[in-house]
């Protein structure tokens, strides 16, 4: 079995889960898991890992993304998307200005306290919180710090606001899009959502997912995965002791984490621990 990454396009209508199947299928394992997950309605960039590289998750899940999308002024739903129903309409929309949107998008901009939505995978009491709002319960989910570096409208025709955003991660466009429609005071839900990149990957390098279906394509190197964070290249004797699980010299390494290579390939992520690189997740051996 193949180690690496795949960057797919994913189509509205299926869920995340349904694509990672279809990657299952084409490469022949059941070791696969995505870095980052996209709802049904949404479209775009899903980085998929599979074997050894499953393990590079929790150093992807942490990128930047970077969007495009639509919201609907003067219409609110229970699930702050297009899949929910309607629960108020407002015509406030119509003598809206562009410049009252634009300066109203501009200030949900920067750090702030995000309130996630009450139909998210967020868990309350042990429970994810979309089973307790279908159910009718109430749900009181903790805000999240998060960074909005980007959140411009494009285009609009009427009660349709297109728009680009790029938001640190964790962050809920559908909740931009409420909040968007509580600044206006006329409500707002996103309407359609498209993921154009993570981190330095983009939706343009991505494979359809009929394509999959087809013929794969070989596997992007785990090495490329981790292209963000600081590398150092070990010698013949440091690489048996990395996988061997052993530390290894810090030299002048900051505190993140490390990606270890020999040989051009990847061999493990460490932590620097005091004055040593202690290996976290190993890929050889």
């Amino acid at each position: 079995m193949s180690d690496g990454f795949v960057l797919v396009d994913k189509p509205p209508g299926p869920t995340s889960h349904d694509v990672v199947d279809v990657v299952r299928q084409a490469y022949g394992t059941r070791r696969a898991g995505h870095a980052g997950t996209l709802d049904p309605f949404a479209s775009g960039l899903l980085i998929v890992l599979v074997g050894r590289a499953t393990r590079l998750s929790q150093y992807l899940v942490g990128l930047p993304k970077r969007y495009t999308g639509a919201m609907t002024l003067g219409v609110e739903t229970d699930t702050e998307d297009p899949t929910g129903d309607v629960t108020r309409t407002d015509d406030g929309w119509r003598t809206l200005a562009d410049s009252a949107v634009r300066s109203a998008m501009a200030s949900l901009t920067g750090r702030s306290l995000q309130h996630p939505p009450a139909h998210s995978a967020r868990k309350q009491d042990g429970e994810r919180a979309y089973r307790r709002a279908r159910r009718g319960d109430p749900v009181e989910l903790e805000p999240r710090e998060i960074d909005v570096m980007r959140f411009e409208m494009t285009a609009r025709e009427g009660s349709t606001v297109e728009f680009a955003a790029e938001v640190s991660s964790g962050t809920y466009l559908r909740a931009l899009a409420r909040d968007l429609g509580r600044a206006l005071g006329c409500g707002a839900h996103l309407a359609g959502l498209r993921r154009t990149h993570v981190g330095s990957f983009s939706v343009a390098e991505a494979v359809a997912v009929e394509t999959l279906r087809r013929q794969a394509p070989a596997l992007r190197a785990p090495r490329e995965a981790v292209g963000h964070l600081t590398t150092i290249t070990l010698d013949t004797e440091r690489r048996g002791m990395i996988v061997h699980g052993q530390p290894v010299p810090a030299a002048d390494v900051a505190g993140g984490p490390v990606a270890l290579v020999a040989g051009g390939e990847l061999v493990a992520i460490a932590q620097r621990q005091g004055e040593v690189l202690k290996p976290k997740v190993v890929l050889e051996g």
